[in-house]
């Protein structure tokens, strides 16, 4: 039994305690949060403790810890927990300085601990059914992906301005999708943006709708389109084009009924939002997790998976200013 602890006990928090809970191999020991009310309310669901992040840190009866804080808080918890020897599992980015991200790798490393990033995207059945087909060959090599990540609505302005940008906080998920199924790092990348949604989001110094072009070294494509505001629901779909075929994975449905009729057929809207999407991400992703730590496997998505999908985004981000391919080195 895998004994867990939590810092971070918001919407993603909520998250992960819910998913080991499901689980027969992992425990929610204890948690902590900046609000006390947040805290107190989750482990009466949970049954976790409430303890401080620095108690929860050097606890000795606790294996593993799940970094579900705000970014900025990062880099120091992941330092200490590395210190102290713990199994890491940390919400993404790791920091929106790569330089500091890349700090944090050479700790977790120099430390020898186990570090996953939750990438939950990789653990979605969908996707990741489509990943296999790719690996075991079923559409000859690959040629172009084409990945749609749209929001039903923008977040609040405040979120906005402490994100680090669309491109580190939205399109992060699709680059680090975009190296999972290209099966080669990118070397290439153009990117282009607008704001359409909102102008407060431009007022603050960010776009809300962008297409990216990623190149790898043998020709490979992939083209990346994000946008803030999707008004038939939350828009996730990948496309693989190969020499021998074409896999496809289509948004996932409120229900699978069609109702025909004279005028046409209809269908249910898309799943609202991330949370109904990936639910069986989430608890895929953290019983890979878990399973890793079991095994004395190497979890994956690991930190370097981290750093690089950071690197693109941060090539991305120049891309757009000087409206110029940027080369990933």
């Amino acid at each position: 039994m895998i004994s867990i602890g939590l810092l971070g006990c918001g919407r993603i928090g909520q998250v992960h305690a819910r998913s080991i809970a499901r689980m027969r191999n992992a425990h929610l020991t204890a948690l902590s949060d900046a609000m006390p009310d947040a805290a107190k309310s989750l482990a009466e669901t949970s049954g976790a403790e409430v303890r401080t992040t620095e108690d929860i840190i050097k606890a000795s009866d606790i294996d593993a810890v799940i970094v579900a804080t705000p970014t900025t808080l990062h880099y120091d918890q992941i330092h200490a927990l590395a210190a102290e020897g713990k199994a890491i599992f940390c919400e993404k980015p790791i920091d929106l300085s790569t330089e500091r991200a890349i700090a944090c790798q050479t700790a977790v490393e120099k430390a020898r601990v186990p570090f996953m990033t939750a990438f939950n995207r990789r653990f979605d059945p969908h996707f990741a059914h489509l990943q296999a087909q790719l690996a075991s060959g079923a559409i000859g090599p690959t040629e172009l992906v084409v990945i749609t990540s749209r929001d039903p609505a923008p977040p609040p302005i405040d979120y906005i301005k402490q994100s680090g940008g669309l491109f580190r906080d939205m399109m992060i998920h699709d680059f680090d999708m975009a190296r999972f199924l290209l099966g080669e790092e990118p070397v290439e990348i153009y990117a282009s943006g607008a704001c359409f949604v909102d102008p407060e989001i431009g007022a603050a110094g960010d776009i809300d709708t962008a297409m990216v072009i990623l190149k790898t070294a043998s020709g490979k494509l992939a083209h990346i389109n994000n946008s803030r505001r999707a008004t038939y629901g939350y828009d996730q779909r990948i496309e693989v084009h190969g020499a021998e075929g074409m896999l496809q994975a289509a948004n996932q449905l409120e229900h699978h009924v069609t109702q025909a009729g004279t005028s046409g057929f209809t269908s249910a809207p898309n799943q609202l939002f991330f949370l109904e999407r990936y639910e069986a991400a989430y608890l895929a992703e953290m019983q890979s997790f878990v399973e890793a730590l079991e095994k004395g496997e190497t979890p994956t998505p690991s930190i370097a998976d981290a750093v690089a999908a950071q690197r693109i985004a941060d090539a991305a981000a120049r891309s757009f200013k000087t409206g110029t391919p940027e080369l990933l080195t």
